[in-house]
């Protein structure tokens, strides 16, 4: 787009030639090396992750990501429960936006069941998994400026976050682990006058944004740091399976909600922000611009609100019966009896589905021979190409430049290692 084009500025050669120049010195076998290992520690390394590098002075020359120190075998957790007994437990994947884990989740389970919710529930399920991106993306904007010595960001960006944690909590009665989509619907309507504070904080937010990415956009040290630092090549976001702002960083042109629609983006009018280099600086900007687009998207939604229900009424064998319901009739009793010990009766296939999270593709395969639990369940999560492709890009680099190239991938240890 126009808006990284126009700000990614500054003369690249000479950066991409002393970059090249370290690489050739790293690979010509002269000098001794000293390995080092970064982590696994939360500062720094975003979460458990251990980086096992070697060095050349201050030049790394190799550079291993190490994962697996958080590992809880939630592939095969699912496989011994029933569906919804599940959704708790994509909370703790991207545990940075739990609202749109749950979404893709539930949309997976009924692509598999044939099932479409109503207007309503697709509607507030588009509004949360936006509001998790803006929550994500504030979280890992103000955390990336901290990465290169700008702390003031971090302070407006975590405000506005915790600002939302307030909204969830009015929704989902949890601020962090909300768990609140079910298949073929969601826990409960929104509360009265949900919407209108949702837009009031929307109003105050966009002046905000723009104060906090003005004290990173033009920062001379922020750009010192970040442009021509961590470039990643067209051909090798494709090549290693980059999603997300990271891919569209590169200058790739893909975005599930606009090549692959779903709950209704096709009906939303907003733009799909494109990086022109690949740089540490151009992530930066295409989440700065995806934070503005999230608004936009966001206020047509509101704006168009159906009525209607909040889940799949006819979905009696997979979505439980409300609780005013269940005391008052022996029917919806036993019903919910029957899927709370059982689990919804799915038919036998297999689906894979994903959606456009904060931090990539985002997909579930799905495997059932019917009944409540899967018979298997495999999760794709986009922070585990988005560290595949370190070894690629580091080489080259200064040991400083390690925290930087980081906190720009933007990724989290819960999906990596499930």
């Amino acid at each position: 787009m126009a808006e990284t084009k126009e700000i990614s500025v500054g003369d690249m050669g000479a950066r991409a030639g002393e970059l090249a120049e370290r690489r050739a010195e790293a690979n010509d076998g002269a000098g001794e090396e000293m390995g080092l290992n970064v982590g696994p520690s939360h500062p720094t390394t975003h979460g458990v992750l251990r980086l096992l590098m070697q060095l050349d002075g201050d030049t790394v020359t190799k550079c291993e990501p190490v994962i697996g120190y958080l590992h809880r075998g939630d592939e095969k957790i699912a496989e011994n429960m029933t569906y919804n007994q599940f959704v708790p437990y994509t909370d703790r994947l991207d545990y940075l936006s739990p609202l749109a884990n749950n979404v893709t989740y539930a949309m997976a389970v009924e692509q598999l069941a044939g099932l479409e919710v109503p207007p309503r529930c697709e509607a507030i399920r588009l509004i949360i998994s936006e509001l998790a991106r803006i929550s994500s993306h504030l979280l890992g904007m103000g955390v990336y400026g901290m990465d290169a010595g700008a702390w003031t960001a971090f302070m407006y960006t975590f405000t506005e976050r915790e600002k939302l944690y307030t909204l969830f909590e009015e929704l989902t009665g949890a601020r962090f682990t909300t768990s609140y989509t079910r298949i073929g619907g969601v826990a409960r309507d929104i509360p009265e006058g949900w919407l209108d504070r949702v837009s009031a904080f929307l109003d105050q937010f966009l002046p905000i944004l723009e104060e906090t990415q003005r004290l990173l956009t033009r920062n001379r040290i922020f750009l010192d740091r970040t442009e021509g630092v961590g470039v990643i090549t067209k051909e090798d976001a494709l090549a290693y399976g980059l999603t997300g702002a990271n891919l569209r960083a590169c200058g790739v042109d893909f975005d599930l909600r606009k090549d692959r629609p779903y709950l209704g983006y096709d009906r939303v009018d907003f733009d799909v922000p494109i990086g022109t280099r690949g740089d540490c600086y151009d992530r930066y900007l295409v989440r700065v611009e995806e934070l503005r687009q999230s608004v936009r998207i966001l206020r047509q939604v509101i704006a168009d609100f159906p009525d209607g229900p909040w889940y799949a009424e006819d979905a009696k064998e997979i979505f439980a019966p409300r609780k005013d319901k269940i005391v008052t009739s022996m029917e919806e009793l036993i019903q919910n009896f029957m899927l709370v010990t059982e689990g919804p009766r799915m038919p036998a296939g297999e689906v894979y589905f994903e959606a456009e999270n904060p931090k990539g593709a985002l997909g579930f395969f799905v495997v059932s021979k019917g009944g409540g639990v899967p018979y298997r369940l495999k999760i794709r999560g986009p922070s585990f190409s988005s560290l595949s492709v370190l070894p690629k890009i580091v080489p080259g680099h200064m040991l400083t430049d390690i925290t930087v190239i980081l906190g720009s991938l933007d990724f989290v240890l819960g999906e990596c290692d499930r």
